[in-house]
């Protein structure tokens, strides 16, 4: 598929968003101006203010002295890269890869591959970027072309159709000026000098005659354009792999259009998916409302899963998040995050469920759904010796473990984090307490049973142990308790709570 790229060119930038904000201003000619080696200098002119003969460069004393009642607004160097950045994440709807127009910094461009077919080609797919952002109120040019650099060039100096029809790009540069071709002052000067008003004038010429007198950057220009040479675009979101996007022909207000949205867009990237032998572990539906506003909502499951029942059933529980209000023009359904299917090996004869089952892990993700998947935790055994380290948190439910599960010795229902300082009362050497006070509250211990000693990994500190035991209070209650360090040792002995039987 021939890749194709639109270039938008916001003609005033600047004034269309002051004029936005301040629509008292329309009927007032106005500059933006930025100090310069203590001069204020104008950076953007107004429709109004250009009429006038203002121009972008000019000091602002003599442009007011050309212009009655001019008014000169404070300018920000970071503002036009701030403005295009926010319009470069509305303008996402249109094209997964948008990029600021770092060039002249008044535009932007778009990768339009595989993507104009959604608003019924290129003509009906410009036609509607240009009615959307002159509805919002920028003034823009476009033009689409089979590289970024030749739509640049239609887009700001074109005087022909701004569709530059696959393969016809060259044609479409030859009779613009050579300033379409992105070129340095420096550069433009010489060629002015040179006689050379047009491309045509030069781009037969043989490339070592070019190189010689206008250098190394004026052929890479030049050959970006003529599409010889590949320009790498800097997208404001990085695109994702698996990725699906659903134009609605008709905005989308209902729970059931949003389902059928939904479950077209899984069709899609569940196909591709299991093409590849991915399954998705986190997904993320955007939804582009008419007013402009972006709703979105993400699922996540426990393990990989390419099942679009399954998948369809985890969103509906989110499609009440969604708040369509005027309408939802666009979908787009992403992946982010995806693993390699497992497929299970089947049993002639089922055994008892456990976590390969299908359905246990598509209740985890019901769960989930309902609950957030922050909320369900599995554990696998570690290999180390004290009980806080012999536990890590596994990455999903098909995770296998590397080692087995300890069996051979009680544990507690409930470990505690981190082990709790308590006072104890009892006979030494290795005997348990007497009683223990936790939290305030004495308990008179009635039952016990232990020592069990716990070293640390020998590869850590050599020495360190602990006595383990199981004991009971009078109430029934259960612990489980510890006591480090030796009786007469260098360093003082201390008793510990670590966790409670059921």
């Amino acid at each position: 598929m021939q890749r194709r790229f639109v270039s938008i060119w916001f003609r005033q930038l600047l004034a269309d968003w002051q004029l936005i904000r301040r629509p008292e201003l329309s009927g007032v000619p106005f500059v933006f101006a930025a100090p310069d080696h203590g001069r204020m200098m104008i950076t953007a002119v107004s429709e109004l203010a250009q009429g006038f003969g203002v121009e972008v460069g000019m000091r602002a004393a003599d442009a007011k002295a050309i212009c009655p009642g001019l008014e000169v607004l404070d300018d920000k160097p970071e503002r036009p890269k701030k403005l295009l950045k926010g319009l470069g994440e509305w303008c996402v709807r249109y094209s997964p890869i948008v990029a600021i127009d770092e060039f002249a910094m008044d535009g932007l461009i778009l990768e339009a591959t595989g993507c104009s077919h959604l608003w019924g080609g290129e003509r009906g797919y410009l036609k509607e970027i240009v009615s959307r952002l002159k509805s919002k109120g920028y003034t823009v040019r476009v033009a689409i072309a089979d590289n970024p650099g030749a739509a640049w060039a239609v887009s700001h100096f074109g005087k022909i159709t701004p569709l530059i029809p696959v393969g016809e790009h060259v044609d479409a540069l030859l009779n613009l000026v050579p300033d379409a071709l992105r070129l340095d002052d420096t550069t433009l000067a010489k060629l002015r000098k040179l006689g050379f008003y047009q491309i045509k004038s030069f781009i037969g010429m043989p490339r070592s005659v070019l190189r010689r007198r206008f250098g190394e950057d004026f052929l890479l220009r030049l050959a970006q354009a003529i599409g010889t040479e590949i320009e790498v675009l800097s997208p404001l979101q990085v695109p994702v792999q698996f990725s699906e996007r659903l134009a609605c022909l008709e905005p989308i207000k209902t729970r059931n259009g949003i389902e059928i949205a939904i479950h077209k867009l899984l069709e899609n990237l569940c196909k591709r998916m299991q093409a590849e032998g991915k399954g998705l572990r986190f997904g993320v539906l955007t939804c582009y409302r008419i007013d402009g506003k972006v709703v979105q909502v993400d699922i996540g499951t426990s393990g990989a899963s390419h099942n679009i029942s399954h998948l369809l059933k985890l969103f509906q529980l989110k499609i009440d998040q969604i708040r369509p209000a005027l309408g939802i023009e666009l979908f787009v359904l992403e992946a982010p995050k995806v693993d390699d299917v497992e497929v299970p090996q089947e049993e002639m004869w089922t055994s008892k469920p456990g976590l390969d089952d299908q359905s246990v892990i598509k209740l985890l993700d019901r769960v989930a759904g309902k609950v957030g998947l922050q909320v369900i935790h599995r554990y696998l055994p570690a290999k180390r010796y004290w009980p806080e380290r012999a536990i890590l948190k596994a990455a999903s439910v098909t995770e296998k473990p590397n080692a087995p599960w300890r069996l051979d010795k009680p544990r507690p229902t409930e470990l505690l984090k981190t082990p709790v300082a308590i006072e104890v009362m009892a006979i030494i050497p290795d005997h348990p307490p007497k009683f223990f006070i936790y939290k305030g509250v004495r308990h008179t211990v009635t039952k016990a049973d232990g020592p069990e000693r716990i070293e640390r990994e020998w590869w850590l500190d050599q020495g360190e142990h602990r006595d383990y035991y199981q004991v009971e209070d009078e109430q029934g209650g259960r612990y489980w308790l510890f006591r480090s360090g030796h009786y007469g040792g260098e360093n003082k002995y201390k008793w510990f709570i670590h966790g409670f039987f059921a």
